[in-house]
């Protein structure tokens, strides 16, 4: 551990949805923040204004807010002692020119006046070269219009004259770069494999690779942790460091391993076809047209989907699965984050939102339950709509459901009597022998003067010897006389709520049905 205070930034850009790695990274910046009591940000890295998507700031700080993993400084989460927390506002204060300029006179940076057409005309020159990877570096940029190539007395009337330029890394040729990931361990890069990045845009705007080390060590940052998108660029940002003079404060580097398509080929996309979520709440992109479904929407906990999240590259040394945010604080280290890609499993996902449903007391069920389906229990006679009666309904069906949206297709024979009957079941159980039972265990039931599903299994059983039937062949037919469906919840507790009026109803009806 480092001896300065814990201080991680969750810093994504304005130009979407916050997919669901998005929210890894934030999450696993936050434990690691929280676990040494240390400080979680948010910056808003808006320096490419040309892919800003309106709405997609107010996205992200809801989505945080959601997940409950809100930062403690930053945009949308109050002031800090380094406001402001949005790069497009920290551009005025001067900051970033001010560091490109050091790299300028030290001799790490340059300035380079290159249209758009001569660098595409040097990407073809490359590319009919036979050069793997085209790019501006060491070698190429000797034959571009830049402050290295051109005299001093040329740069310095093209920068008089306002000629559109970029300030550009001077990389070194043919140079190891060696750093340190607290994941991946050592890394050792040649320079060859390193473009001459852009530093500053003609617009005055940096670009990320300026941007966020200037913020970091203005902003103090303790760790950079982010998604391995980012490792390919990590070199330039050492040797950004390194001539700055301030590789000694840097932060310390964590790469988080790709979130992989279920089948493990490939990057997680934001398009996935495996049915569910990619984005935490429901998003609508502008410039698309197109429309993403939320993680929220969709009717998951938020704290099963940040569990879920959670293990999605990092385990916790043990067979635990189902963590509260207390603890995943307490166990989180840097040190168990996977290197290897973490594959997404849907029925898994779904799996963890159904630990946590069944987690819900009845109450907090049952509340949930009559808000989502306020509309549909408008309709249902009074005694079926009472606190306590759906507390029942939920204590029965949650031991079947993922998701409280499952709720009333799964139960809502307990709130309407059943019309229309399994006709498999019908056609494999309906009989004389069988009828006849439906008929006695009606006028049995009837008789009862303790309405339990002790007593209401008893009287069952009892009729099933006295008529000499087997209790397995008329068990089905039973259930779907009282609900109209061949499975569900354990059928003598289904009667017990309804009460014995209702159920005696039920079997008259199915009766009538039956001897059709």
């Amino acid at each position: 551990m480092t001896d300065k205070r814990v201080r991680v930034r969750f810093a994504p850009s304005p130009t979407g949805g916050l997919h669901m790695g998005g929210v890894r990274t934030a999450l696993f910046c936050y434990l690691f923040a929280k676990k040494h009591q240390g400080d979680f940000i948010l910056r808003i890295e808006d320096t490419d204004q040309t892919r800003y998507v309106n709405g997609a700031e107010e996205y992200i700080i809801n989505s945080l807010k959601w997940c409950g993993i809100e930062p403690n400084e930053g945009v949308g989460f109050g002031d800090g002692p380094f406001a402001p927390y949005r790069q497009s506002e920290r551009k005025a204060l001067g900051i970033y020119k001010k560091y490109a300029d050091q790299l300028i006179a030290g001799g790490h940076a340059y300035y380079a006046f290159d249209t758009a057409e001569e660098l595409d005309e040097m990407r073809k020159r490359l590319e009919a070269a036979k050069v793997a990877a085209p790019q501006y570096n060491a070698v190429s940029r000797q034959n571009m219009r830049n402050s290295l190539t051109l005299s001093e007395d040329e740069v310095k009337k093209l920068l008089e004259a306002g000629t559109p330029h970029v300030i550009r890394l001077k990389v070194p040729r043919n140079e190891e770069i060696r750093f340190h990931d607290i994941i991946r361990g050592w890394v050792v890069v040649n320079s060859t494999q390193v473009d001459d990045k852009v530093l500053l845009k003609s617009d005055g705007m940096p670009t990320y690779h300026l941007a966020h080390i200037v913020d970091d060590i203005e902003m103090q940052m303790s760790h950079a942790i982010r998604g391995e998108e980012w490792l390919p660029s990590a070199p330039a940002h050492i040797l950004i460091y390194r001539y700055l003079g301030l590789e000694a404060d840097m932060p310390k580097l964590a790469h988080l391993p790709l979130i992989l398509k279920p089948d493990g080929n490939g990057k997680l996309s934001k398009r996935d076809k495996s049915g569910l979520p990619m984005f935490p709440l429901n998003w609508y992109d502008e410039r698309t047209k197109e429309s993403y479904v939320g993680y929220r929407e969709s009717g998951f906990f938020s704290e099963a989907f940040i569990n879920m999240l959670a293990l999605l590259g990092w385990n916790a040394g043990n067979a635990q699965e189902i963590f509260s945010k207390e603890e995943l604080i307490h166990l989180f280290s840097l040190e168990r984050v996977n290197k290897s890609g973490a594959k997404f499993d849907p029925e898994k996902t779904k799996w963890f939102n159904q630990q946590y449903l069944r987690k819900k007391t009845d109450t907090e069920l049952a509340t949930l339950f009559s808000a989502l389906f306020a509309e549909k229990l408008s309709t249902v006679a009074a005694q079926k709509k009472t606190p306590a009666f759906i507390q029942g309904v939920c204590r029965l069906i949650k031991e079947k459901a993922h998701f409280i949206t499952e709720f009333w297709d799964l139960g809502s024979y307990f709130f309407i009597t059943p019309v229309s009957y399994d006709a498999e079941v019908l056609k494999k159980r309906l009989n004389p022998q069988s009828l006849s039972f439906i008929k006695e265990i009606k006028s049995a039931l009837s008789l009862l003067p303790h309405f339990t599903a002790t007593e209401i299994e008893h009287t069952f059983k009892s009729t099933a010897e006295k008529l000499n039937i087997p209790t397995g062949q008329v068990m089905q037919l039973f259930r779907v006389a009282i609900t109209g469906v061949g499975g569900g919840p354990h059928l003598f507790d289904i009667l017990q709520l309804l009460e014995k009026e209702e159920s005696i109803n039920r079997l008259e009806k199915a009766l009538v049905a039956f001897e059709k």
